[in-house]
Formats: C-alpha cells, sequence, structure tokens
C-alpha cells in the first residue's frame, strides 16, 4: 500500500471516530476555548479543528517572547490619519463610552536581541462598544450608522525610550464575523514594517460583555472564539503571539491590555 494511501485511509478513520464519540468533538473543542457556543453542529466542530492547528490551544499569551509579530489584514476599516498631528494623541475615546481600557504596547528589535525600538510610529484603531468603526457608514445590530468624517477609537503615538507607547481607550465590542481585536500598525522612518491584530482572553471579554454598557449587544454569538476566529487561524498567525495579557486597573475601574511587539529592523 503506498504511503499516500495509508494516509488517506487514516484520516478517514479519525474524521469516522470523531463523528461517532460526541465525548471526542467535547474534548477537542474545550481544549481550544471554553467559551464557545455550545450547540453549533457536528459539522461545524469539525470544521473548527481541522481549521485550528494554527491557534494556540491553551490561549496563553506570550507576549514577553522575543518574536515577529505575525502579519495580519489591515481592513476592512483603516483610515490613514498621520498627515492631521492632532490624532497624534494617547486619549482615543472622543467620547466613547465603555469600559475603560488602557493599551500599552512595547516594540522590540527582534535583530537587536530584543532591544526596544525608539521613536516607531504606532497606528490604532477599533470599533466602539456597539462593533462600529468611526470613518465609514455600516450596518450592524443597531442598524445602519454613518460614522463618515468621524476618528473615534483611532489615534497615533511615537515609542518612548523604552519603545513603549500607551493608549487611553475602551474595551472594544464586537461585530459579525469576527472576534474581539484591535488593529495596529508600526511605522519605522516613515515605511511600514508590520501591520497585525491583538486578541483579547476570552474570561475577560464575556465578563466586558455581561456588564450593563455592553449587555444590550451581549455576547458574541457568531464566532465561537479566538481559535475559530478567520484571521487569528490561519497558516501565519501565532495566536500566543497576538493575544494581550489582561490586568485590572484600580484607577479607572477597568482594565490594562499589554502586548510586546516583535520587529525585524
Amino acid at each position: 500500500m503506498g504511503e499516500n494511501t495509508e494516509f488517506a485511509l487514516k484520516r478517514k478513520d479519525f474524521l469516522k471516530s470523531i463523528f461517532v464519540s460526541g465525548a471526542v468533538f467535547t474534548g477537542f473543542a474545550n481544549s481550544c476555548n471554553s467559551q464557545k457556543d455550545s450547540s453549533p453542529s457536528n459539522l461545524g466542530l469539525l470544521q473548527g479543528i481541522l481549521d485550528t492547528s494554527s491557534c494556540n490551544t491553551s490561549e496563553i499569551s506570550s507576549s514577553s517572547v522575543c518574536a515577529l509579530i505575525p502579519q495580519e489584514t489591515e481592513g476592512p476599516y483603516p483610515l490613514d490619519l498621520s498627515s492631521n498631528s492632532s490624532y497624534f494623541r494617547q486619549d482615543i475615546t472622543e467620547g466613547k463610552t465603555g469600559i475603560p481600557l488602557s493599551l500599552v504596547l512595547t516594540i522590540q528589535n527582534i535583530n537587536d536581541n530584543c532591544n526596544p525600538i525608539s521613536n516607531a510610529r504606532v497606528d490604532i484603531w477599533h470599533c466602539d462598544k456597539d462593533g462600529y468603526y468611526s470613518g465609514y457608514n455600516e450596518s450592524g445590530y443597531l442598524g445602519t450608522k454613518n460614522y463618515i468624517g468621524q476618528t473615534f477609537c483611532r489615534g497615533i503615538q511615537l515609542t518612548d525610550s523604552s519603545g513603549v507607547v500607551n493608549f487611553t481607550t475602551i474595551y472594544p465590542g464586537w461585530y459579525s464575523g469576527r472576534v474581539t481585536h484591535i488593529h495596529f500598525q508600526v511605522y519605522l522612518n516613515n515605511g511600514l514594517v508590520a501591520t497585525s491584530q491583538i486578541a483579547f482572553p476570552e474570561d475577560i471579554t464575556k465578563t466586558v460583555y455581561n456588564t450593563s454598557l455592553y449587555s444590550a449587544h451581549g455576547q458574541n454569538t457568531s464566532v465561537a472564539g479566538n481559535c475559530y476566529d478567520n484571521i487569528f487561524n490561519n497558516s501565519s498567525s501565532d495566536l500566543s503571539l497576538e493575544l494581550c495579557t489582561i490586568t485590572n486597573d484600580s484607577s479607572t475601574g477597568g482594565y490594562i491590555a499589554n502586548l510586546t511587539v516583535g520587529i525585524a529592523n
């Protein structure tokens, strides 16, 4: 029997065993995400199993590891605000309500023992608590909202001597098809060197979405969890490098999110 034929038969037997045993489904799914929807079909769970090989199933952040940040898409809601100095700012809320979030990004050079990179330009953007982005006319659970000309939840900063930027914002909401995330880009000498996204721990997100500020929209039922997201689960992603660490912020009643971003400079 040829090697390819033998592999195909083993794969067929494996998939067959998954369909037969509900316990196998539960074990695989729980190892990836304990907060997933409890009612997806076996076929949906099987797709998740087959598609999550690149996902960090323990969902433990390795943000302090000296490693290159995965490259992700910038879309679908980017805006270049760099020509206006007023958007070089720390507070990007522009009056938007939500659980306070302090986002701390540390930019490091993986080609220089992960020493900090100063004067790197960092652009971030994310949706508001209801899942809408500024600068666009889009539909969502509150209907169509026209936010063209607005710039909430967007900002730019330059890293300090320790390679750090700190943004004051709110905990992002969600929109259909994506888990909670923040977009960011890093520029060196006005040249784009990294485009990526920040993932959030699912237990913290669940807690936030249970609060009165977020409960109207509720929990994200469109994606089972980080391991099932079409951005964080792809061949180039490593969730452990994109998953921020979250601590309580007693000064605001919100959270502090930290992520170390490795750049090849």
